[in-house]
């Protein structure tokens, strides 16, 4: 059991708490103005070291910058570097300019919600000198995706000092007014639009077929190379993953880590057969062979050669990426079962496939209704 002393100060009376540590070290903690607060005190920790939750001081005035460079430069090596990109850059523009110094104990959950409260209103303390694009856009609010993962990365630090027992428990836990994310809606061509698109994309028509009927991402697709080619099954090895990161290009494993074959369409033999001819099998696919085709962007005041393609085309402004999309929506449209899809489109499950894609299944719905409907008159009749 601890003791309580009085001491004089220049203030006044002061009482200190002397006590053992469970691993029977002595400490102690002074200042308190009366002796309630001191005996009150040394409760808690009495009980606290009886129920296992002890919390050493010194573990507790640890700051969120010195356990979050662990943190990131263990994330380092388990993601992917645009996935590690994100994180870093959230961390380094939202997340220490306002918590880096603050110790892990001084941190409470309603410190948390009103920075949360901030973020989405664009007046939360960042980074500006080190991130031009947040210089540029000023108090601007920021979206869902940046909020929430700015959240994310401050309670995974704590969730570091919960399991270091720096503190009892993890105040960025549990925040209720993290905005939603909205889902976007998705775009969807046709066989005639595709036409359409692949044509006035000149060159790149087999870029977008493919892309349209196969679902194969940016960073996949360009990362196929020769020998991922199987003319005789019309299947694509999706063995590689090429994404920018900055200025430079990150290869690795595909998003799932999962490999797979893709099927494609008679109608492509021949064009993936121009692409491969005069290349060698480590070549890479599209292009000369040697560098990755860049996803196409706006470069100054010129549009990339996709825009300039829609805009041929008639179409409504999309991304690459929607066209993915297309390639989901044609499969299901032309019979394919959801198992089937979601290893085309790589998803980690079918739940996730018919989630993602939930709104290609209504029509679905008409039929589970007529079906129990003609099952009620059968039943109905015979009786």
């Amino acid at each position: 059991m601890g003791t309580i002393e009085a001491y004089e100060t220049g203030a006044g009376k002061r009482y200190r708490v002397r006590y053992r540590t469970p691993d029977h070290r002595q400490t102690d903690k002074r200042g308190f103005r009366t002796k309630r607060d001191a005996d009150l005190f040394l409760a808690t920790v009495e009980v606290s070291k009886a129920t296992g939750e002890y919390i050493e001081p010194a573990r507790a005035r640890t700051t969120i910058a010195e356990l979050g460079v662990g943190w990131l430069e263990a994330k380092r090596s388990r993601l992917k570097p645009s996935s590690y990109k994100a994180l870093e850059d959230a961390w380094r523009v939202y997340v220490m300019p306002r918590w880096g110094t603050t110790q892990v104990s001084a941190i409470a959950h309603s410190d948390v919600r009103t920075w949360v409260s901030q973020l989405s209103a664009g007046t939360a303390k960042t980074n500006r000198r080190d991130h031009p694009r947040t210089r540029a856009q000023g108090a601007r609010p920021k979206s869902a995706t940046v909020v929430i993962r700015a959240h994310g990365v401050l309670a995974s630090v704590l969730d570091i000092a919960v399991k270091d027992r720096r503190i009892p428990h993890n105040p960025a836990r549990g925040v209720d007014n993290l905005p939603r994310k909205g889902r976007k809606a998705h775009r969807y061509l046709s066989h005639q639009e595709i036409e359409r698109l692949a044509v006035a994309s000149g060159d790149h028509s087999t870029v977008v077929y493919l892309a349209a009927y196969t679902g194969l991402r940016w960073g996949e697709l360009t990362a196929l190379r020769v020998r991922d080619v199987d003319a005789l099954r019309r299947r694509l090895a999706v063995n590689e993953n090429a994404v920018r990161v900055g200025a430079q290009i990150h290869v690795g494993t595909p998003k799932t880590h999962e490999l797979r074959s893709v099927p494609y369409p008679e109608f492509l033999e021949l064009p993936i057969a121009q692409l491969c001819e005069g290349k060698s099998r480590d070549a890479i696919l599209f292009g000369d062979g040697l560098d990755y085709l860049p996803r196409p962007r706006a470069s100054g005041k010129s549009r990339s050669w996709f825009t300039t393609a829609m805009d041929m085309a008639g179409l409504e402004r999309m991304t690459v990426h929607d066209l993915r999309h297309t390639a989901a929506s044609l499969a299901i449209s032309s019979g394919a079962n959801v198992k089937a899809v979601q290893r085309m489109l790589g998803h980690a499950s079918a739940a996730m496939t018919l989630d993602v894609y939930a709104d290609l299944f209504d029509d679905d719905l008409d039929t589970v209704s007529a079906s129990l409907n003609a099952a009620r008159t059968r039943a109905v009749a015979a009786t």
